[in-house]
């Protein structure tokens, strides 16, 4: 018996078929309309239905260059299951490189949405009703923000068996145990009953060939988990778990020389940096304040007192 037709919005996909397709989300001032652009391969064969998505964020377009390349090697004929892929969820801040829309909302905090609310509530709302409510599983995928750079890996709720399982799947160097925020994707997806992972990689603005790949290969290990694709080839994951992780700042203002780089151990009361006047005077080092690893760091230069320039994971 032939699988049934898969529906979004005012479509039908059938079975053993992919399609693109725009969901209606507003008009420009001028008149022109903005949609949320959506593929969506449903296998032939039964299996599980997920979805894939990118730049909530604007400016976070590592995620856009992944869904592409994933989506460019299944074969709806011999693919189990359905994906639907949502690659620039955040299509006003995108096409403006900009990490909110242009009320200044963040949408990875309006999450589930309304229907008659704000812009980043009506976007959330038609994400949730038309891709959410009909998936089980989702990949959420972020980079750093403005000007930091993330090393790849997948924060999730890891006491969840279902989704330990398909985070130590994924294989991204670090797993993260990380608390669900207010308002976000994963939260309004996890109590909606799909099981979520975050991917995490690389800087804003940037193809970071080292987050992408590790993207790619990382979405493709789940399929293959969820028995929907069959599994990358000479692909043995291998995560570290991290329980909690925390930022150091800058104890002083200065011109920032760190001497660690993403993926490195480091122990607590190390040395990392330094900071230096504009004669090139060093007016504070850096260090670690615990033993763990290098996630994430700043890419910008000049920091002020307090800010964040390196983050390490137990």
């Amino acid at each position: 018996m032939a699988r049934e037709s898969f529906g979004i919005g005012s479509v039908r996909i059938r079975a053993g078929s992919a399609r693109s397709l725009e969901l209606p989300i507003t008009r420009t001032v001028t008149g022109a309309e903005v949609t949320l652009p959506v593929r969506v391969v449903h296998g032939r064969e039964d299996g599980p239905t997920i979805w894939i998505n990118a730049a909530v964020h604007g400016d976070e377009v590592v995620g856009v260059e992944v869904i592409r390349q994933v989506m460019a090697g299944l074969d709806p004929k011999t693919f189990r299951g359905t994906i639907v892929a949502v690659p620039i969820v955040n299509v006003l801040g995108f096409m403006n490189g900009d990490r909110y829309l242009p009320d200044r909302r963040d949408l990875n905090r309006s999450f589930p949405g309304s229907a008659r609310g704000s812009l980043a509530g009506r976007i959330a709302h038609l994400f949730m009703t038309e891709v959410v409510a009909k998936c089980e599983v989702g990949i959420d995928l972020h980079t750093g923000a403005d000007r930091r750079s993330n090393l790849p890996q997948v924060r999730a709720d890891l006491d969840d068996p279902r989704t330990r399982h398909l985070a130590s799947a994924f294989g991204a160097p670090v797993m993260l145990h990380a608390a669900i925020r207010d308002g976000s994707l994963r939260q309004a997806a996890r109590e909606h009953g799909a099981t979520v992972l975050l991917y995490e990689g690389g800087e804003n603005l940037r193809f970071d060939a080292y987050a992408v790949d590790a993207g790619v290969l990382g979405v493709r290990r789940v399929l293959a988990a969820l028995e929907m694709a069959e599994p990358p080839e000479d692909s043995v994951p291998v995560s570290v778990e991290c329980r909690s992780s925390g930022w150091v700042r800058a104890r002083r203002s200065g011109i920032l020389e760190l001497g660690v780089a993403l993926g490195e151990e480091v122990t607590e009361g190390q040395r990392i940096g330094s900071l230096y006047d504009s004669f090139g005077k060093t007016m504070s080092a850096v260090y670690a304040n615990r033993t763990g690893i290098v996630i994430g760091r700043s890419e910008a230069p000049l920091v002020h007192s307090g800010d964040a320039v390196v983050h390490l994971a137990n």
